[in-house]
């Protein structure tokens, strides 16, 4: 039911998007429904969070056991964009939960940054980024390059170019080293 739920509300508005459209995509009986959810905003709600922490493991097992962390940067970022050319909705999910349930569209946020931070803060820890980079003012800077670059060519176009890629990297690399490395 997620599968169609996604497909729905990525169709339409939360408004405009209705129990029985996901019922008859999903293939099941709207009773079968509500044995899951008990109304539209459950499953809506369900999916944005679902939607979300698989961009947050998507991202995780592309960077696991990666040390060098610029290396990790790219590899995550390929993996963020790959992960939302599979699952286009979620710019539309995302960006409706802060009117539907604005603490779940915070938690999103919350939470892809509090896992970057860490991941920054080991790198800074490590002597492997600069001393004086603040990891969560980082974490939130290169979420926006995913964000828009990937909306930009992903969501808008058909995927992000080598060369769009490289920029973006550039900016993620100078913004993480200082202007160092690239």
């Amino acid at each position: 039911m997620l599968d169609a739920a996604e497909s729905v509300f990525g169709e339409r508005t939360y408004d405009d998007a209705s129990v029985s459209e996901i019922t008859r995509r999903a293939g099941v009986a709207q009773g079968t429904f509500y044995t899951h959810f008990p109304d539209k905003k459950a499953i809506f709600l369900e999916l944005v969070r679902a939607l979300s922490k698989g961009m947050r493991e998507a991202t995780s097992r592309a960077i696991q056991g990666v040390d060098d962390r610029l290396d990790a940067e790219r590899r995550g970022f390929r993996a963020f964009f790959s992960y939302i050319d599979r699952h286009r909705a979620v710019y539309r999910l995302i960006r409706e939960a802060e009117f539907v349930e604005p603490e779940v569209y915070r938690n999103h946020y919350l939470h892809l940054a509090e896992g970057y931070r860490k991941g920054l803060q080991a790198a800074i820890d490590a002597g492997r980024l600069p001393a004086g980079l603040d990891a969560e003012v980082a974490a939130y800077c290169l979420m926006g390059i995913g964000d828009f670059v990937g909306m930009r060519w992903v969501l808008w176009g058909d995927t992000v170019p080598d060369d769009v890629f490289e920029q973006a990297m550039r900016f993620a690399v100078g913004g993480l080293t200082g202007g160092e490395g690239t």
